[in-house]
């Protein structure tokens, strides 16, 4: 008799659970399919998948077709996945396609479960009855948005899913710094972070949209999240304080993934970096929180419709600009090799704080760059990251948001030249 791991026996546990927990959403919505067929068809994946060994692959996908065969003539029956009444009469419960479809969902996370792909089939589970219980949101949501708005996800996709993946993923021309993929993820991330925010707006309104268009737009690129904002401050002036206070978010946390680099690259040197580091930070969340407290726009907003975030006119223009600016790069490096560090952190900067950060970050680990050196290098290049963000808000968005950002970046630029000038040496 084979011996059962006790692995094994947790993994049906999961699976019971996830079953329930999907089963129980399904029963407070008058679903007939639910505290109890849930969890059976979730053991049921599990166990085909337990078969596999003894009687071979095919038995997890044959069971999948006869979990779907057996829903779906079961809901076709009159009385079909219905419960008996009073009279012995079963009443039918319409399960309609989107429980049809779940239980279908759950056989298969019983048998990731068992497969080895426990971390994805609780996942997948979770997801499953978060998915059905927001139903009502979901479909709000889906009621705002017309006709315009799916063209542009759809655009957004086409861009992102048919268009990146072709274009070659290698380097042309003078210093092998032109490469295409890599460009056309930069146009790809600027028309995302616009149709993130877009979303954003549309399912949470302005003030929350800004918050966490901001933040998603400093985890992504702070850079991308400008470019986004300062194209809808150029169409709708009145959003300009909106659109900074964005920006700003965006360019704070930057820096807060300045430090989680260096923590993670170069943990023997935090002392060094974090202290000058968190007194910026510092600053900047409070100049955001002031201009947040302050910015009167956002109700000004309420009957501001975005228009569609797929326009790829400036995003193009923007990745041009990447483009020569990688060359610059390239070219800098050449001319003033390690000497011109700092030149170089400043023109790195520009565009890419990250990779600045962690090679400097590498070199400092290594002992090939000294500590004061390293923590100035990665300063200014956040530094020159936000003097270009800054031009481009101020080329892009007009001069109502050059106002709000002129105030904003030139506290933060203050700040972080006083540390480098007046913070003592090591």
């Amino acid at each position: 008799m084979p011996t059962v791991d006790p692995q094994t026996w947790l993994h049906l546990g999961l699976a019971l659970a996830l079953g329930l927990f999907v089963g129980l959403e399904r029963e407070q919505t008058g679903r007939s399919t639910g505290i109890r067929t849930f969890p059976l068809i979730t053991i049921f994946g599990a166990c085909t998948a337990l078969l596999v060994e003894p009687v071979g692959a095919w038995i997890v996908p044959a069971g999948l077709v006869v979990l779907g065969a057996a829903v779906f003539v079961d809901n076709l029956s009159p009385g079909g996945l219905g419960e008996p009444d009073d009279t012995g009469v079963r009443v039918k419960s319409e399960p309609g396609s989107t429980t049809m479809v779940a239980a279908l969902v759950m056989y298969t996370v019983g048998a990731l479960l068992i497969t080895g792909y426990a971390l994805v089939g609780i996942a997948v589970g979770g997801t499953t009855a978060v998915l059905l219980h927001w139903k009502r949101p979901l479909h709000n949501f889906a009621e705002r948005l017309g006709p315009e708005d799916y063209r542009a996800v759809y655009r957004f996709v086409l861009l992102a899913v048919v268009v990146l993946p072709v274009l070659p993923d290698k380097t042309y021309g003078p210093y092998d710094v032109f490469n295409p993929f890599q460009i056309w993820l930069i146009v790809v991330l600027i028309v995302g972070i616009s149709v993130i925010g877009y979303i954003l707006y549309k399912f949470v309104g302005p003030r929350a949209g800004v918050v966490l268009g901001g933040t998603l737009g400093g985890i992504v690129s702070s850079t991308a999240a400008t470019v986004a904002y300062a194209r809808r401050a150029a169409r709708a002036p009145s959003v300009s304080g909106t659109a900074a206070v964005a920006i700003m978010i965006a360019s704070t946390l930057s820096f807060v993934r300045i430090v989680v680099e260096v923590l993670v690259v170069a943990w023997d040197i935090r002392w060094v970096v974090v202290p000058k580091f968190a007194v910026l930070i510092g600053v900047m969340a409070l100049a955001t929180a002031l201009a947040y407290r302050g910015t009167e726009d956002f109700e000004d907003d309420q009957d501001h419709q975005p228009e569609d975030p797929t326009s790829l006119k400036v995003a193009i223009i923007f990745g041009l600009m990447y483009a020569v600016i990688l060359f610059a790069i390239a070219v800098t490096r050449e001319n003033f090799g390690d000497a011109g560090m700092y030149v170089l952190a400043t023109i790195s900067g520009l565009t890419d704080v990250d990779a600045i950060t962690l090679s400097t970050a590498e070199m400092v680990q290594a002992g090939r760059v000294s500590e004061d050196v390293g923590w100035r290098m990665m300063m200014i290049g956040g530094i020159s990251n936000m003097v270009f963000k800054g031009a481009v808000a101020a080329v892009l968005g007009g001069k109502r948001l050059l106002r709000h950002i002129a105030v904003l970046f030139g506290v933060t630029i203050a700040t972080g030249l006083g540390i480098l000038l007046f913070w003592p040496a090591m």
